[in-house]
């Protein structure tokens, strides 16, 4: 049953390819939502397997980013997130890369080395129920979340989150909130 999940889920990443494409050249980084959104609550674990939920970041401009080791897209953009995680994580920022692999933290782990990702905490879903949960169509899906812990922007597929119109843009929303 697992491997059908990923067979679910990567049908429905291409299929939504075109939306995606129409959707970043009209909206930027982030799909506005109207108004924010609250957050289903999420739980996950961390590199040493102690329990974390979402709401542990209120008070910080959050950069959910869900994906997984056979992604891809996600592949590309997981060093782009740990620089920007280097660069803006701190008390007002953090990015939560948050795998959705079955296999659990150990998969995740070698993929953090073979890509010498360092900046960011190593979380996991194995339970991979934070995709559905969040209704992403594909992976990887990124939300901004505000202090509050509600949705304000999603983004569907890869960014280089690192370039400077992006950094400019979270710097903004960190000194609007």
């Amino acid at each position: 049953m697992n491997w059908r999940i990923g067979v679910i889920v990567g049908v429905i990443a291409v299929a939504a390819g075109g939306y995606v494409a129409y959707w970043q050249a009209s909206t930027g980084p982030f799909g506005r939502t109207s108004s924010p959104r609250a957050i289903p609550e999420l739980r996950f674990v961390d590199g040493a397997g102690r329990a974390h939920s979402l709401a542990e970041f209120r008070g910080k401009l959050v950069l959910l980013n869900v994906w997984a080791t056979w992604c891809e897209p996600c592949r590309e953009e997981m060093p782009t997130l740990d620089r920007l995680q280097a660069r803006l994580g701190g008390d007002r920022f953090q990015v939560v890369a948050l795998s959705v692999d079955q296999q659990g933290a150990s998969i995740a782990r070698k993929f953090y080395d073979e890509f010498s990702i360092k900046a960011l905490a190593l979380y996991v879903d194995p339970t991979s129920k934070a995709a559905f949960t969040l209704d992403a169509p594909g992976l990887p899906v990124t939300l901004l979340v505000d202090r509050s812990g509600r949705e304000i922007g999603r983004h569907l597929g890869a960014v280089k989150w690192d370039a400077p119109e992006v950094v400019e843009r979270l710097q903004r929303a960190m000194t609007a909130e």
